[in-house]
């Protein structure tokens, strides 16, 4: 089966903000999901736009890092580069429903 963007997302998903408690990809940092044709094994290279929901936020490391581990434990990809961008910067307009609803934002 091909590896669609969905299923990256998804796996994307087990990663949590130390400090929210929510999914990154909930609370919209994640901007892009690019997906490389297969090699000849059938994998794909991943690579990952993400932004921080502030410059200096202290788990960014931890972020990326998760994030690079989730994509890659997908067993259709081979290797994923994550890049952290700030433009556009994040905002809460950013976060899915359920988010807001976690967070108690209305």
């Amino acid at each position: 089966m091909a590896l669609c963007e969905d299923k990256v997302r998804e796996a994307l998903k087990q990663v949590i903000d130390p400090e929210l408690y929510v999914n990154i990809v909930d609370l919209g940092l994640i901007y892009t999901v690019d997906i490389s044709e297969p090699n000849d094994e059938g994998q794909h290279d991943v690579a990952i736009e993400m932004t921080m929901t502030s410059p200096m936020c202290p788990a960014g490391p931890q972020l990326v890092a998760g994030v690079k581990s989730s994509a890659e434990g997908l067993e259709e990809v081979n290797e994923a580069d994550v890049k952290v961008v700030m433009e556009p910067p994040w905002t809460q307009d950013m976060m899915s429903d359920d988010a807001r609803d976690q967070l108690n934002i209305f």
